[in-house]
């Protein structure tokens, strides 16, 4: 894990664009990978694919796993966990004496470029992420395989979306002027009236996919990482 220095900043969505304080905290350096996954489920077997709760994690909960604690033929220890719920991620890090990041204190560590806490203005950086939306199967990597950001994070972007704790704490109505903690699962391309970066269309994408989701839900790209508070 590294050391992610506190903050403050305007998230996409927020009451009336007032800044977020984030705390110190510290944040694993990389995706939580099938190896380490494997040995959780191991340890731990209800969460094997055959004894999961349907209301835990849908049918596609590792779907590409070969059996219970075998891997498929072409997954690589070294490639993020995906097909995974939040639930399932949620009791991992707990597990481990970590937690799921914030969704905000992801995205204070993900505005990061190579060399700077916050490149979101930066036209290339955004060009850098969406040009990664385009590309397919970028699951399949290793961990590692992007770049080292400027808190020395790897994969925030260009290898899986990730869940956060509060994943579906904004929730894009294509109607409401006030759409934080708004009660919908609607969502379309006039929400972005409620965002302070109009030009920001990555971070949008990733505050769609989030408030499409439910905790049960799996997806071949969508894996997760953990934190840890400062002080513990």
């Amino acid at each position: 894990m590294v050391k992610i220095e506190g903050g403050t900043y305007i998230p996409l969505y927020g009451r009336d664009s007032l800044p977020v304080t984030i705390s110190d905290f510290q944040m694993d350096v990389y995706p939580v990978t099938n190896q380490q996954y494997l040995e959780f489920v191991k340890k731990y077997p209800k969460w094997k694919r055959s004894n999961v709760k349907k209301l835990f994690a849908d049918d596609n909960y590792l779907r590409d796993w070969k059996s219970d604690t075998l891997l498929g033929k072409d997954q690589s220890l070294k490639a993020p966990i995906t097909n995974i719920s939040w639930f399932a991620a949620k009791d991992y890090c707990e597990c481990q004496g970590k937690r799921l990041p914030t969704l905000d204190e992801w995205e204070y560590v993900a505005m990061a470029n190579k060399e700077m806490p916050d490149a979101r203005r930066l036209k290339k950086y955004n060009e850098f992420i969406l040009s990664w939306y385009e590309k397919p199967k970028t699951s399949n990597n290793e961990i590692g395989s992007t770049f080292e950001n400027y808190w020395k994070v790897y994969d925030l972007h260009g290898l899986v979306w990730e869940w956060t704790y509060d994943f579906n704490s904004v929730l894009i109505s294509g109607e409401s002027r006030k759409d934080v903690d708004d009660d919908s699962n609607l969502f379309c391309g006039s929400a972005a009236v409620g965002t302070t970066d109009l030009m920001n269309y990555a971070a949008f994408m990733r505050y769609a996919i989030r408030g499409s989701l439910n905790a049960n839900y799996t997806m071949k790209n969508l894996g997760f990482r953990c934190v840890k508070d400062e002080n513990n």
